[in-house]
This record gives structure tokens, sequence and C-alpha cells, in this order.
């Protein structure tokens, strides 16, 4: 997972490089036989990405613009997949302090994200349930 912080008036696109390149984890080598996956949504339709994933040997899953409204239309059973993270913004939203941004710093707000992260996935992990 990358993370990269900006205003709210900065289109997702032009963070793309800033995320990929903020990936903790260091990737095992992409094969025709194992690719790594790059799935984003229709803010994220332009060249500059399909090159940025090409450059990092991503495959590219990017959703074109209008093209989940012709799959809605086209079927009533159809859901979007971005429920993954939806879910995840809205766990992130119980935090007061990410949902409302009260550092000026970035770094502070990057370190409460990684904080609040970290608590979410101990969550998730069912470490808590006794």
């Amino acid at each position: 997972m990358g993370l990269a912080v900006a205003g709210a008036n900065v289109n997702d696109f032009k963070l793309a490089r800033k995320t990929i390149e903020n990936i903790a984890v260091k990737r095992p080598r992409p094969s025709r036989h194992r690719p790594q996956n790059l799935c984003l949504d229709k803010g994220y339709d332009y060249n500059e990405v399909r090159e940025l994933a090409r450059e990092f040997r991503f495959t590219a899953h990017i959703r074109s613009r209008g093209e989940e409204a012709k799959l809605i239309r086209r079927s009533a059973r159809f859901r979007a997949r971005r429920w993954v993270v939806e879910r995840t913004h809205s766990w992130m939203n119980r935090y007061r302090r990410i949902l409302i941004r009260w550092e000026k710093k970035p770094e502070n707000y990057t370190g409460m994200l990684h904080l609040v992260l970290g608590c979410i996935t101990y969550q998730a992990s069912g470490l808590f349930s006794g």
C-alpha cells in the first residue's frame, strides 16, 4: 500500500507516481506468469497514468469514464467493485483526527494515517476478539 497526502484540490492522477513510489513493501519482480496488477477507477483514466503503470511494470486495469454507467444500465445486478476502498475509507472516518484534518504539516497527518491504518489492520486481523 502506498500513501500520498495532498490538498483536496489536487487531482488523484497527479499523485499516482508519488503513491507508487511510497509503497513500503518491496515488490517481487513481475513476470508474464505472475503479473502485478494496478486497479484504478475512472479518476485515473489518463495516458500519463498508463505510461506510469508501464514504467513500473504493472498491468493496468483502469476503469474508463462512462464504462460503469453502461454496465449498470445493462444489468440490474451489476455492482461496482470499489467497495473494498470505500469500506476502508468508512473505517478511517471513525477516527475524528483523520476525518477532519487538524494538522498543518503533511508529515504529522501522514503519521496519523499510518497509525489509523495500523489500528484498522490489527482489528481486521481478529486479534481483538476474545
